[in-house]
């Protein structure tokens, strides 16, 4: 394994769009959606163990979510869990996971990965991330992974490339596109050039904080001061001038504002575990278009429906069509698979989070 690769992996998110199985005490990422013995977080570590030393593995989350990350992940070091008291965005915890790094090595390669993907081919992801790793040593270049979309998801951001790099598969971005309306997805499924932005990013730490600091105003002064507390005594503490930081995505934060940025067109069969109507058209069904995630059920006249219950529970259900059944604890969701905005305002109105 080459020693200058390192991850940042991003587990602080709230996945409240997989309410109620996930909710804020208990993410998505920190339980096993599939039944598989392991949570979503525990798989994201063990994939990049593959190639990446477990020593150069950094995991960015929640203050309110260092118990579960110690729990599942009993082997990484405390100093490799960075703590979070404050949510600014995937902007902010990845300059202080950036910080971090480049105390040890400057021009580490980082990949920084989400927490919560499903990954089909571990081989295929493997050498995608290895070869991404490879092109943004020794330039000044920051790599976004992209796969060909499939449908017109909006649940997804997008990716237009540009003119090619010479690199295999390797574009120059033109345009990023985040969450577009329906007729805008429906066109850029259709044009080859747009793919899927899934959220994978490789990139050299030195060269992604010289970029921050360049275009994005409100990190001028930041970065300097992480850098300084990433050198404190206890560096897991994420520093003060947090508080006053804006609440950022890494695509439009930053991104979006780069000349330097690069896609890689990849396929290790990724699906992004975002919404229940993703779930329903990225998983495998049955024949009749059924997603049933670890969960007994018997299904009658049932079409295209998404149907997740907690172990020792078991479901006959008849003549639904385009649902979500989904329960956890004391709460069971029968919705419309297509109705995101009431499944949202659901999870808004009612007091159970």
């Amino acid at each position: 394994m080459n020693s200058k690769n390192y991850c940042l992996i991003l587990a602080g998110g709230i996945g409240q769009r997989l309410w109620p199985v996930s909710r804020s005490s208990k993410p998505k990422q920190f339980l096993d959606f599939f039944g598989t013995g392991h949570t979503l977080l525990r798989q994201t570590y063990d994939r990049v163990t593959r190639f990446i030393e477990p020593d150069n593995i950094y995991v960015s989350t929640n203050l309110q979510y260092l118990p579960l990350v110690y729990e599942q992940l009993p082997e990484v070091d405390d100093m490799h869990i960075l703590e979070e008291p404050l949510r600014r965005g995937t902007m902010a915890s990845v300059a202080w996971g950036m910080a971090m790094i480049t105390k040890r090595d400057a021009r580490a390669r980082v990949l920084v990965t989400p927490s919560d993907h499903l990954i089909l081919s571990e081989e295929d992801y493997a050498a995608d991330m290895l070869e991404g790793l490879d092109f943004v040593d020794g330039q000044g270049e920051m790599l976004v992974m992209g796969v060909r979309a499939s449908r017109p998801e909006t649940g997804y951001g997008y990716i237009q490339k540009g003119d090619e790099t010479g690199r295999k598969g390797v574009s120059r971005v033109k345009t990023f596109s985040e969450k577009p309306a329906r007729e805008f997805a429906e066109m850029f499924a259709r044009d080859g050039d747009f793919l899927w932005n899934t959220g994978l990013h490789v990139f050299r730490a030195d060269v992604f904080l010289d970029t921050v600091c360049r275009l994005v105003p409100e990190y001028q002064m930041a970065i300097p001061r992480m850098m300084a507390d990433a050198e404190s005594d206890d560096p897991r503490l994420v520093p003060e001038v947090f508080q006053n930081l804006p609440n950022l995505g890494l695509a439009v934060g930053l991104l979006e504002r780069a000349d330097n940025v690069c896609v890689k067109e990849c396929d290790f069969g990724w699906a992004d575990l975002g919404t229940w109507t993703s779930i329903h058209d990225d998983l495998p069904s049955d024949e009749n278009g059924n997603v049933m995630l670890d969960t007994k059920v018997y299904l009658y006249d049932c079409t295209d429906n998404v149907i997740r219950l907690p172990d020792g529970r078991m479901a006959v259900i008849k003549g639904l069509h385009d649902y979500v059944v989904a329960e956890e604890g004391e709460i069971l969701m029968i919705c419309p698979r297509e109705d995101v905005a009431t499944m949202r305002r659901m999870h808004t109105d009612t007091k159970f989070m």
